[in-house]
């Protein structure tokens, strides 16, 4: 009965934190222990420390890029490829936003690219809803792609934390090729879905409107704007800190002290600092600018929510691990697919793939599922497109001023639902036959 108790103060305190959202998540989550602690005397587990400073040196580095210039000039390269091609949108698009978030490391890169996707399909006559759709999906589903992001990191931190001889090379082997393939599936479906403009009665009732057809004529660029010297070289700066960490964990070049090499988490902190640190002071960014960017104000946002969710999930796992262990374990022992399944339902409520991962994977290592199907299950931790509450849903939807992108009367009718669920859904296929057959650790 205690169990249950204490079950339900734990959903009761991420159901408030979901309301209130942003950074109430990891004040209610800090709640949350507090009630634990001193109302049911548990002892707090761990905050996810690792993760939460994974994330601070990835955002200060993505930060002073973006206050540098260098993430402006990267959507630039990335609009004239979408006009160039404007025909083949609904497959471009969502790649853009794809490896715009592998780059950076973070989602929220794409709302500078979203009004340009979606100027770009009504002025070629296509539907916007099929390429911001896709789009808002794809940049998310990079997440796990990203060698920086944290929800590869925290992974990543966590198994090598419960001695598995795991890389970050491991993890890219599987979710880059089922996150790509997912992708591609979800834009394969958009681009027939819904009607043609021409052919849409509520778009034509909507164009009756003269004001409603004047503001869909306004543009929607960032050609006109005058990118310099240093913020183009600010992103080759960048890039070579990404690329120095993945050649580190590829041909294990961590220094070796006292016997024992530097773990990669502490590798991605040190050099993605440094990288800040380079880009800031060759681009002349100035702190301020890099304290003020939205991309940094979205990181610390993060930071919080994942440092009170986790760490009162940590605090409920750890006191009742027997019990869910012992319930889970017939489950999973054979059917351990059915743990994505898990991981899925839990995402849809936690709005971080990152929080996700640190809830749900100590579970699967007290599971004893092997490490590489849980490596092939990771792209089921993106599920919070589900209730379409996350930013980067809702901004597609504010920037598709045809109204195609909507949400629909009954609340999960909305654009995202379907091109998530495949997308996701055949990533997490493709992830666990990777894992399972082809990733030997």
């Amino acid at each position: 009965m205690l169990f249950w108790v204490e079950f339900a103060v734990l959903l009761v305190a991420i159901y408030i934190g979901i309301r209130v959202g942003g950074i109430g998540l990891g004040l209610i989550g800090g709640t949350g222990v507090t009630v634990f602690t001193f109302a049911f005397g548990m002892k707090p587990g761990s905050p996810p420390i690792d993760v939460m400073l994974i994330i601070l040196a990835v955002v200060a580095a993505s930060a002073t890029l973006h206050a540098a210039g260098g993430l402006v000039y990267m959507v630039q390269l990335a609009e004239k490829l979408l006009r160039k091609h404007p025909r083949n949108i609904v497959f471009l698009a969502p790649y853009c936003t794809y490896f715009l978030t592998m780059a950076v490391g973070t989602g929220h890169a794409v709302y500078m690219l979203q009004p340009i996707i979606a100027d770009v399909a009504y002025k070629t006559g296509i539907r916007p809803e099929r390429p911001m759709a896709a789009s808002s999906i794809a940049s998310q589903m990079g997440i796990t792609a990203s060698p920086i992001a944290a929800a590869v990191t925290s992974f990543l931190a966590m198994a090598l934390k419960a001695g598995y001889t795991v890389s970050l090379v491991n993890i890219l082997s599987v979710t880059i090729p089922a996150t790509f393939i997912g992708v591609f599936m979800a834009a394969l479906w958009s681009l027939r879905r819904g009607k043609d403009l021409d052919k849409d009665p509520e778009f034509l009732e909507r164009m009756q409107d003269p004001l409603f057809r004047a503001q869909l004529e306004e543009g929607a660029t960032l050609l006109d704007e005058t990118i310099s010297t240093r913020a183009k070289r600010s992103v080759m700066i960048f890039f070579s800190g990404v690329l120095a960490i993945v050649l580190i964990a590829m041909f294990n070049l961590a220094p070796v002290v006292d016997a024992n090499p530097v773990s990669m988490t502490i590798i991605v902190q040190i050099i993605m600092l440094t990288t800040g640190a380079a880009t800031m002071l060759y681009s002349r960014a100035k702190a301020a600018e890099i304290a003020a960017s939205s991309v940094f104000r979205a990181g610390m946002v993060a930071v919080i929510a994942i440092m009170g969710i986790a760490w009162m999930s940590e605090t409920f796992i750890d006191t009742n691990k027997k019990i869910l262990v012992d319930n889970m374990q017939a489950m999973v022992s054979h059917y351990s697919w059915l743990f994505a399944v898990a991981m899925f339902a839990v995402s849809a409520f936690v709005k971080s793939q990152a929080a996700t991962l640190v809830i749900m994977v100590p579970i699967g290592f007290a599971l004893n599922i092997p490490i590489n199907l849980l490596i092939g299950m990771i792209p089921a931790c993106y599920a919070y497109f589900f209730f379409c509450f996350y930013p980067s849903d809702l901004s597609a939807i504010n920037f598709d001023r045809t109204g195609t992108t909507r949400i629909g009367k009954y609340l999960l009718n909305h654009s995202f639902m379907i091109p998530g669920w495949i997308g996701v859904g055949t990533a997490t296929v493709v992830g666990y036959l990777i894992g399972a057959f082809l990733l030997k650790i």
